[in-house]
């Protein structure tokens, strides 16, 4: 069991990134990584709904019949981006207005509805909720990396107005890293954001396949000994 919950984290994390592997949710992707902080809090969102929707589907996954489930999924996801988008506005205002329209449209991300349809649909409920939150977390990883890069280059700043976009206890997270006529502008424009997003994705493939050649060779190791 305990091997079965590393594997889902394993996966959820890194083996399959909803964004670095399966390349899935880029509008938010594209749209919220501007800076570290914008990404941070879409992706935290995203998590929060993944992990709450994989729960209810795999409790109820035995009374949910196969003729109607897409839409039932839909309307868990759109339930729970509905809690999620009323408590930003209420307690996270000033992020909530950054987010904007992007909030609402977790309910069309690939990925929750692709994570509920593989995963919680089949499974009982602590592997698919353990499944939706790691998948959330690996989702808040990729934005704020793609974010952080964006920001550091194109502003020189990390997670700029953290304290005042999610509140006081941020402000340790603020840093200037350079000077701001350092930054390159096209970093945070859209083209920065497609070419972040592709170097991190060849730095990701590049980081498994030196992994899987050095597990190869201890395989090798280990036969010839």
């Amino acid at each position: 069991m305990a091997t079965q919950y590393k594997t889902i984290a394993r996966d959820g994390l890194w083996d399959n990134n909803g964004v670095f592997s399966m390349l899935l949710g880029m509008c938010p992707t594209m749209a919220m990584t501007t800076t570290a902080t914008n990404g941070l809090g879409m992706g935290l969102a995203t998590a929060v709904v993944m992990a709450a929707s994989s729960l209810l589907v795999a409790t109820f996954r035995n009374q949910i019949t196969q003729e109607v489930r897409i839409p039932v999924y839909i309307l868990i996801v759109a339930a729970m981006v509905t809690l999620v988008d009323l408590c930003m506005n209420a307690w996270m205002h000033e992020l909530y207005k950054v987010l904007g329209l992007f909030i609402p449209l977790i309910v069309s991300n690939c990925l929750p509805l692709a994570r509920l349809e593989s995963f919680a649909a089949k499974e009982p409920v602590l592997p698919s909720f353990l499944d939706g939150l790691f998948m959330g977390i690996g989702f808040t990883f990729a934005l704020t990396a793609i974010g952080a890069v964006r920001e550091i280059f194109g502003a020189g700043t990390l997670f700029a107005d953290a304290s005042l976009l999610m509140g006081p206890a941020f402000k340790v997270m603020e840093m200037r890293l350079m000077p701001a006529d350092m930054g390159v502008l096209m970093m945070i424009l859209p083209p920065g954001g497609f070419l972040v997003t592709g170097f991190l994705v060849v730095a990701k493939r590049m980081i498994d396949l030196r992994a899987g050649k050095a597990i190869q060779m201890g395989g090798a190791h280990s036969v010839a000994a």
